[in-house]
């Protein structure tokens, strides 16, 4: 409701699996270039490690347990391609004076058979509903949550901090980031909800929960709808995932 531009890129590949928020930062419309690049960066190296993903996920399935060799690789794949959108972007802006020091959040989350894989860095989010429960499968990387978790200070303290989104965490503003990276089992009737903080910013989690009991495209409008309701101040995007 207030942005004249969109700094905002996302993925959604039902065939590969994959589903990529980012939400860029950096003036001169650094932050849009450095989303988009990071997300081309991410699904490329993942789609050119598909052969050996899809080999590896056989194994998990056949084997029926983690077997750790396997996740490994799986684990190693995910999270080079976090730092491949990394070394892309930061390049970029080492190039350009007007982008330098763009940098953008990637929120990534991979479905093979009844295997999920999540790779993270920034202040996107990453939920799953399951038996009408919403659980936040990332951490927030930024000023506040740091101090939340220190027990400086009171979640509801957060929410009013003038640093809430400070960022502690981003691809591209350095050559190198730590990436969290994540896999869970994933269950028939599971839905995922992956989003830039345009939405989560404006929702509670029991709410996620509850547009997330309407069809897919009737959710993502519900939660474009309620950002834009409650003073939609920042770029929204959002990707709504059924297992089935």
């Amino acid at each position: 409701m207030c942005r004249v531009s969109n700094e905002d890129a996302y993925w959604s590949d039902d065939e590969l699996g994959l589903y990529v928020v980012a939400d860029g930062m950096g003036g001169h419309a650094a932050g849009e270039v450095a989303s988009a690049e990071a997300i081309d960066a991410l699904v490329g190296m993942v789609q050119r490690g598909r052969a050996n993903l899809e080999r590896d996920v056989e194994t998990l399935v056949k084997s029926g347990t983690d077997e750790p060799d396997a996740m490994a690789r799986i684990k190693r794949i995910f999270e080079s391609a976090v730092q491949n959108a990394t070394y892309m972007v930061y390049g970029l802006a080492d190039l350009d004076p007007e982008q330098y020091g763009m940098g953008t959040t990637i929120s990534a989350l991979m479905i093979a058979a009844d295997r999920a894989w999540i790779a993270h860095v920034g202040d996107s989010r990453i939920y799953m509903v399951r038996h009408g429960v919403a659980t936040q499968l990332t951490e927030d990387h930024t000023l506040t949550a740091w101090q939340v978790r220190q027990g400086l200070i009171s979640q509801e303290e957060a929410a009013q901090s003038p640093h809430r989104n400070v960022i502690t965490r981003a691809v591209g503003n350095r050559e190198y980031v730590q990436v969290d990276v994540q896999s869970l089992v994933v269950r028939e009737g599971d839905r995922f909800l992956v989003c830039s903080d345009g939405l989560h910013g404006y929702l509670e989690d029991d709410e996620v929960a509850l547009v997330l009991t309407l069809p897919g495209d009737d959710a993502v409008k519900r939660f474009v709808d309620l950002a834009n309701e409650r003073g939609g101040r920042d770029n929204i995007t959002c990707i709504v995932i059924e297992v089935d």
